[in-house]
Parts: C-alpha cells; structure tokens; sequence
C-alpha cells in the first residue's frame, strides 16, 4: 500500500515537473520525490503490511 502512495507521488512530482507549474516552496518536485522515496522505502522495509498471524498446524500425521 505504502509503495502506491510512493508512486502517485512521483506521478504529482513528474506532472509538476513536466509542466513547470509555478508551487509553493514546500511542493517542488525535489521535495515530492524525497517523500516517494521515503514512502518506498517503508514499503521495503516492510511497514504497513498489516498483521501476521502465524498459521496453526495441524496435528501431527
């Protein structure tokens, strides 16, 4: 989940990026992909995956 936010992101850094729209300082492209590749990077790592629960085994055969 977290590698998708990653990637619409980037599509909102590209698009900013391609059409050299005027933003505030907070939202430069530069900034906008740091903050993918952190999202990216948390999907990585494994964060926001959700709960495991280990699987119960059966008795033994």
């Amino acid at each position: 989940m977290l590698a998708a936010v990653g990637a619409v992101i980037f599509a909102i850094a590209y698009l900013i990026n391609v059409t050299s729209t005027d933003t505030d300082a907070a939202f430069t492209p530069i900034s906008l992909m740091i903050a993918g590749l952190f999202f990216v990077a948390l999907h990585f790592a494994g964060v926001g995956s959700g709960w495991s629960y280990p699987s119960r085994r059966r008795g033994r055969r």
